[in-house]
């Protein structure tokens, strides 16, 4: 009998025991519930960066008061500084009125011209320059700037406007044969050349083109620029309602008062051509109202039937067109004016009745629609951060409205359909975020990304699938447990190697190694398959005695220089193969005869490198799978008149079925988010091409290479974080329905 000391000591050990396995069990709930709640946090993190985009676009009213300065003239332009504190009204008188934005108080005023001259026609140029141009009664024309300097004291902060002549303060003459007034006025200028085209009462277009010798737009002091003026003379143009210049000073739009638009190509001075004349309104509606979208490419058209379209010339076959891209929904009346933004697509437009639209080109969205004013509007601004907007009604009230548009750019459209970008020949998937110009316009599209991910995962998968798993099958089955012991730790330990020395070995080594060999590789696949075979069919025919001098479960290891000389056979012969049946050139082979363009850094690369890097964490969970099944389901089947093979694809395949898929799937969800392999290892092109021969980028690589130069809270930012999102519910899909479908198959194949 045990004495009492004893079982004492036993009960305490066994409450120990206990106390421990509680402990470990709620430390165990702990950590996987914080695994859970640490997910739904990232998920709702997600989420709260990417809601503002969808958050609708609203208005209101700020001010009103009349006109400032009324006895200088009529407005024939409105403009708003950058800090929203001054506005500019241009008078039909030839000044400038600066005021103050809030209440409209007079704070200074500039002239541009003398007494004399009488302003006949008014134009502006790059409208975050605050270029203009004045056409005068005497054929001539003077070119001003108006700017805003930032004049800081000690107590405050003054904002001081100027006026500037870049090509000089006298006027410049436009119509040297008839000397007429400039009735319609165009004006475009870069940092090299402008051009400005006039109409006059003889129905002639005069188009002047001056080369400067220095930067009108960032000159290095106040002094005009040098420059050479050519002429020449369009006869014969008629019922002219308005002239538009492109942004590179290629094509003139002569807009009609029939509701017609002539293109002219202007990109030689000397002899302009008129490539077509298209009517762009439907119907019986006439055209009221054009202007250029920024970017100076796009034409906004509105229509007395309030309709308002977007068009842009286009290559065909027959040449430039002017092609119809998109409508936007609106409930105008008329459209009497369409001013557009100066930093995005965006665009406003007022009808007859006063009634304000706001909407965005590439998005294709009407963004907010409000009545602004009881009267109809002569006059209007968009600041240039688009958060304030000034108007001047036909009853001489000017009234200032707050905009609070943060993310128009963003839609279904452009993140998942084929969007018709400007200066592309047809809808496209593109992504291409930022540039150095304000003109740009952001393509937002995640088709790319995310078929760039998809394509990356399938490759890799299709690499490394059958290599792991087969090699688990052998190893678990076959294998002799003694090399067991050494070949399934040194894969296991593969899986320890940073993913960023892999995509720097792909890029550096084995891209160009691949590039070079092109052929060998391909010849891999064939010379390999066969020289195992043609072992295994010598092995088997060998005598007896000579196959048990190998160990069972250590024919493998024979294979391996096998393997090791019909790779290098393969390689070896590349160069001749591609002599011979490619004409010593494999890539250029395939670009002339299949249409296959090569990029060094490729899918088939990223396939290998990323496949190399998924294989352990297959190979392991199927190994383990394996291993694991009951040996008594093994010993029953052989003993029941089954061969090793039957066992093992009837019985040992089947219970292992869902840990194996499960290791698929997540070696899927591993390549699905892998970032440095795809970085490093392909071009990183966003392009939707399935060829092995084409790189790819994805959602993952795309974070990491544009995160660190985006703004903080800009749409870029945003969109990033939403893309961040998307390869978050790719990756939970999978593996929900991993487990989903591991359950069934457990079920199923547990009575086994």
């Amino acid at each position: 009998m045990l004495d009492k000391a004893a079982i004492l000591s036993a009960r305490r050990g066994y409450n120990i025991r206990q106390l421990k396995d509680r402990l470990m069990a709620w430390f165990m709930a702990f950590g996987g519930i914080s695994v859970i709640i640490a997910i739904v946090l990232i998920f709702f993190y997600l989420l709260y960066v990417v809601f503002p985009m969808f958050i609708p676009a609203h208005m209101e009213s700020a001010s009103q008061y009349a006109i400032p300065a009324l006895d200088k003239g009529k407005t024939i332009h409105l403009a708003i500084e950058e800090q929203n504190e001054l506005a500019a009204r241009f008078t039909e008188q030839g000044s400038v009125i600066f005021f103050d934005i809030q209440s409209g108080a007079p704070l200074e005023t500039k002239q541009i011209l003398d007494a004399k001259y009488i302003v006949s026609s008014f134009a502006h140029a790059k409208l975050a320059k605050g270029f203009v141009a004045l056409g005068l009664d005497n054929g001539t024309a003077v070119i001003a700037r108006h700017q805003y300097q930032l004049v800081y004291g000690e107590t405050a902060r003054t904002i001081v406007p100027k006026i500037v002549f870049p090509l000089g303060r006298d006027p410049i003459l436009i119509d040297e044969d008839s000397q007429l007034p400039l009735q319609q006025l165009a004006l475009r200028l870069d940092e090299e050349k402008a051009t400005l085209a006039a109409t006059n009462a003889n129905d002639n277009i005069i188009i002047s083109r001056f080369i400067f010798s220095d930067s009108p737009i960032e000159p290095e002091d106040d002094e005009p620029v040098e420059f050479e003026q050519s002429s020449v003379s369009l006869p014969n143009i008629r019922d002219v309602k308005k002239l538009l210049i492109d942004a590179d000073q290629r094509l003139l739009y002569v807009v009609h008062n029939s509701s017609e638009i002539t293109l002219v190509d202007i990109t030689d001075i000397e002899s302009p051509q008129i490539l077509e004349r298209k009517t762009v309104v439907i119907g019986d509606a006439k055209l009221t109202s054009v202007n250029l979208l920024t970017g100076e490419i796009s034409l906004l058209i509105g229509d007395d039937q309030g309709n308002i379209s977007q068009w842009f010339p286009v290559n065909a076959e027959q040449g430039l067109q002017l092609t119809k891209i998109r409508s936007f929904e609106t409930e105008h009346t008329a459209i009497s004016k369409i001013i557009t933004e100066q930093r995005r697509k965006g665009f406003a437009a007022v009808d007859n009745d006063g009634q304000l639209g706001i909407y965005h080109s590439t998005a294709a969205r009407t963004l907010l629609m409000g009545k602004a004013s009881d009267y109809s509007i002569a006059h209007l601004a968009v600041s240039p951060r688009a958060n304030v907007v000034l108007m001047e009604d036909s009853q001489g009230h000017y009234k200032r409205w707050n905009v609070d548009n943060e993310h128009p750019e963003i839609s279904w459209q452009v993140l998942w359909q084929q969007i018709w970008y400007e200066s592309y020949d047809e809808p496209k998937y593109i992504w291409q975020s930022s540039s150095s110009s304000n003109d740009f316009e952001p393509k937002f599209s995640l088709m790319p990304l995310a078929f760039g991910t998809l394509k990356a995962a399938m490759y890799a998968m299709l690499f490394a699938v059958p290599l792991a798993i087969m090699g688990a099958i052998y190893t678990a089955y076959f294998m002799s447990p003694k090399m067991r012991t050494y070949v399934k730790p040194t894969i296991e330990i593969m899986e320890a190697l940073p993913t960023v020395i892999l995509g720097f070995l792909a890029g550096l080594w084995l891209a160009p190694m691949i590039e070079s060999h092109l052929p060998g590789v391909f010849a891999l696949l064939l010379f390999m398959p066969i020289s195992v075979l043609l072992f295994a069919f010598a092995w088997h025919n060998l005598p007896q005695n000579i196959k048990q001098i190998i160990p069972d479960g250590w024919q493998a290891a024979l294979l391996i220089p096998i393997i090791l000389i019909s790779g290098w056979l393969a390689l070896t012969l590349s160069l001749p193969m591609e002599t011979l049946f490619f004409n010593g050139d494999m890539k250029s082979w395939l670009g002339n005869n299949l249409g296959l363009q090569y990029d060094q850094r490729n899918s088939l690369v990223v396939g290998v490198a990323m496949g190399v890097a998924v294989i352990p964490t297959i190979f392991s969970i199927t190994e383990d799978a394996i291993f694991s099944v009951p040996k008594h389901l093994t010993f029953g089947s052989l003993a029941l008149g089954a061969t090793t093979w039957q066992t093992l694809v009837r019985v040992v395949i089947l219970t292992a079925s869902p840990a194996i898929f499960s290791a698929i799937m997540i070696g899927m969800g591993r390549a699905v988010g892998e970032t440095m392999i795809v970085l490093m290892a392909t071009g990183n092109t966003p392009v939707m091409d399935l060829s092995v021969f084409q790189g790819m980028r994805t959602l993952s690589a795309n974070i990491a290479v544009e995160m660190p130069e985006s703004e903080v809270d800009s749409t870029h930012y945003r969109v990033l974080f939403l893309a961040a999102l998307v390869l978050f519910v790719f990756t939970f899909m999978f593996n929900t329905a991993a487990e989903i479908v591991r359950q069934r198959l457990r079920k199923k194949y547990s009575n086994l």
